[in-house]
């Protein structure tokens, strides 16, 4: 047997013991423990509007107006898809990129959880790496390009002795 699994046997004695545990908690373990209903029918009561102005990431916080505002950048970096990749700068797409992945996650780790900043930074990511992917297809076909006006020249050279 592991050891454990010992201590674990060894110690239960001493959890059923009267020192850890009251006999009205004996009494109650099986019963539910129901509130007054004074908080949970406020709860109710409240509008969303005011539960969302109480809020500890509600409007009246920067946890509400920061990824409101930084929607701007995943749109300006959604208007720039029409936008031809050789005009694209492919350090401030890799910012953009690495900015989005790496606050997604600080997103769900700071307390209070920031939903509403996880989801703006996470498709900021996403544009971010189409932009790269863009880029960097861009790049590559650039350097394949010499070869292919070498071969363009070469077949307009024989059109044209022909």
């Amino acid at each position: 047997m592991a050891p454990i699994s010992n201590l674990f046997r060894a110690s239960r004695p001493v959890f059923r013991s009267s020192q850890f545990f009251s006999q009205s908690f004996r009494q109650n373990a099986g019963k539910r423990w129901q509130s007054t209903g004074s908080a949970a029918e406020d709860a109710v009561k409240e509008s969303f509007a005011k539960r969302m102005w109480n809020s500890p990431i509600g409007v009246k916080t920067v946890h509400f107006w920061a990824p409101v505002m930084k929607w701007a950048l995943v749109l300006a970096g959604v208007s720039d898809f029409a936008r031809p990749a050789e005009k694209l700068s492919l350090t401030q797409n890799v910012a953009l990129t690495t900015t989005g992945l790496i606050w997604t996650r600080w997103c769900l780790i700071i307390k209070p959880k920031n939903y509403l900043l996880a989801a703006v930074n996470f498709f900021l990511g996403v544009v971010g790496v189409i932009q790269v992917s863009r880029i960097a297809l861009y790049h590559r076909a650039q350097k394949n390009l010499p070869s292919v006006v070498e071969e363009v020249k070469e077949e307009v050279k024989e059109a044209v002795k022909a």
